[in-house]
């Protein structure tokens, strides 16, 4: 009953992320405006805007100018909601109901949603915005240290991937990686500390190859195309989360074989 409340709630934090991802370009508010249809402006009303099912419901069109509703918004609804879900899981999948648990958990949940942004937006403007990931370090950081993380483990992990794309940012004098790389390299320390930020940062290259390499078998990109590294590197981090123990242990096992 209380994963399926998760899921839900999830669906709405998801919708709220579209509604945050969209005003971040638009410079709209992000509290007091009324959500409206991208295409026509129509104010949208309560049947419009149910997570998810309004999309079903509405077969993916605007109900008033019948335009179609991007697949953006039921995606990150919908991955939201699995991703809140997969955490549930993870932080309680033992009797043991200790306070700790539960600010993990709720700091999963916030480190999520501002990955999700992170990644969408990402994705549609090859940008990382400073007003995203600044707080989320911040945010990190108390968590962390309220949860007995050694502030010295932080700054060594955030130090080290975000220098690794200094250095790279300095080699190809911006070419290779972009400022808000190196922000979001920090980001990663703060929230996962070390060894996990290695792990996660490893994760998003073997992944950004991957889709890379298929990218261009398909011809949708070319060599020397660029890719919008951030997602990778949002995705990657909280997959880390969720099995950075689990991918460390089975590399550690694969490399004493």
């Amino acid at each position: 009953m209380i994963a399926v409340f998760v899921f839900i709630f999830g669906l709405i934090i998801g919708s709220f992320l579209n509604v945050v991802i969209y005003r971040l370009k638009s410079k709209e508010n992000i509290i007091n405006s009324r959500s409206k249809c991208i295409s026509c402006h129509h104010q949208l009303g309560v049947m419009d805007l149910i997570p998810l099912l309004s999309f079903v419901l509405l077969k993916g069109k605007c109900r008033y100018c019948k335009n179609n509703i991007s697949w953006q918004y039921p995606l990150v609804e919908l991955g939201t909601a699995i991703l809140f879900i997969l955490g549930f899981f993870k932080y309680f999948n033992t009797a043991d109901l200790a306070t700790s648990v539960l600010v993990s958990f709720i700091a999963y949940l916030i480190y999520c949603s501002f990955l999700i942004i992170i990644f969408v937006y990402d994705l549609k403007h090859y940008l990382i915005l400073d007003k995203i990931v600044l707080p989320a370090v911040l945010i990190a950081f108390l968590f962390n240290f309220s949860l007995g993380v050694s502030l010295f483990n932080l700054l060594l992990a955030s130090i080290i991937v975000a220098g690794f794309f200094l250095f790279q940012f300095i080699v190809s004098r911006g070419k290779w990686i972009g400022g808000g790389d190196i922000r979001l390299g920090f980001l990663m320390g703060a929230i996962l500390g070390w060894p996990n930020a290695i792990v996660a940062l490893l994760l998003a290259y073997v992944m950004g190859s991957i889709i890379s390499l298929l990218l261009i078998a398909f011809k949708l990109k070319k060599w020397g195309d660029h890719l919008p590294f951030g997602t990778f590197l949002s995705l990657a981090t909280v997959l880390t989360i969720l099995y950075g123990t689990e991918i460390l242990n089975w590399y550690i096992n694969l490399v004493r074989l």
